[in-house]
């Protein structure tokens, strides 16, 4: 079994990383010596990557109803067992979700394939991503801003999901509709998180439209040339590092006159700004499957 990383974590990061209250994480520790936290040289109390997979691991099995007086006397193997059984056998997806967390902590690739075929072949790939992928996704998030994770762990998880999507788009028996319009997906200069995007790239191909993909990070002056030669319907984009509405407006701005105002869907959940009377064809997607309806 892989090591989780050698990190430092606080009280604080096992709360948010489990969903123990870290008032439960004391009483267990002090009852049932179930950590043994080191300390700073300043005698900061901190807990190693061991045991951060310990306290996941016995949120799964927590949240399956076995008592902490019960778990305690698993063995670390009967614990991981008793864990790998769960996510494997569940269709509860926050057990899945739970599991992933686990996979990317401990940049654990066997462990995260394990939960995504069990997900895939319960769900199907785009309720996977739907109803598993995007509420995990959400969590990291939240994980990034704390602090509670790095970007390495960040990147390993994002990686295999992002081939997962790759794989699916090739095995998609492409049919074109009648109606088909094709959709130019690109992110703007200095925007390299695609994977959602590829997602979508997913969702247009499997309703039956065209796609034009350019990928990450295209220079406005590219895309206008390409959009005159290609002469495309719509336009799709993400604008994960844009944060302040000058800065939003001004990139919308310059997508405008470089494709000429066509259709734009903005696709990383981002909500319009309420002090921004955007022009019409500039279009906020909410969630995936708000997009999907658009199709």
């Amino acid at each position: 079994m892989s090591k989780a990383p050698n990190l430092q974590y606080t009280i604080k990061d096992l709360e948010r990383l489990s969903g123990i209250k870290a008032h439960t994480l004391r009483i267990w520790e002090q009852r049932y010596n179930l950590l043994n936290p080191n300390r700073t040289d300043t005698n900061i109390r901190y807990y190693s990557g061991e045991d951060l997979r310990k306290i996941l691991n016995i949120s799964v099995l927590n949240q399956k109803g076995i008592k902490i007086s019960k778990i305690v006397d698993l063995s670390e193997d009967e614990i991981n067992n008793r864990v790998i059984e769960f996510t494997r056998d569940s269709s509860d997806q926050g057990l899945q979700i739970e599991g992933l967390v686990i996979a990317m902590i401990d940049l654990d690739e066997p462990r995260f394939e394990q939960i995504i075929q069990v997900c895939i072949s319960r769900l199907g790939f785009e309720d996977t991503m739907l109803k598993v992928i995007y509420p995990f996704f959400k969590k990291v998030g939240v994980l990034w801003q704390t602090g509670s994770i790095n970007v390495a762990q960040e990147h390993f998880i994002t990686h295999l999901i992002r081939q997962k999507i790759i794989v699916a788009i090739d095995n998609l028996s492409y049919k074109t509709r009648p109606d088909s319009r094709t959709h130019m997906l690109f992110l703007p200069e200095g925007e390299l998180h695609e994977m959602g995007l590829l997602f979508y790239n997913y969702l247009i191909k499997k309703s039956g439209h065209k796609v034009i993909y350019l990928g990450q990070s295209v220079p406005l002056k590219d895309l206008k040339l390409i959009v005159g030669l290609q002469k495309p319907h719509t336009l799709v984009t993400a604008l994960l590092s844009y944060n302040a509405t000058e800065d939003v407006v001004n990139i919308l701005n310059g997508i405008n006159n470089a494709s000429g105002s066509l259709p734009l869907w903005i696709t990383n959940s981002m909500t319009q700004p309420a002090d921004v009377n955007f022009p019409e064809n500039i279009l906020f997607s909410t969630s995936p499957a708000h997009f999907k309806k658009s199709l």
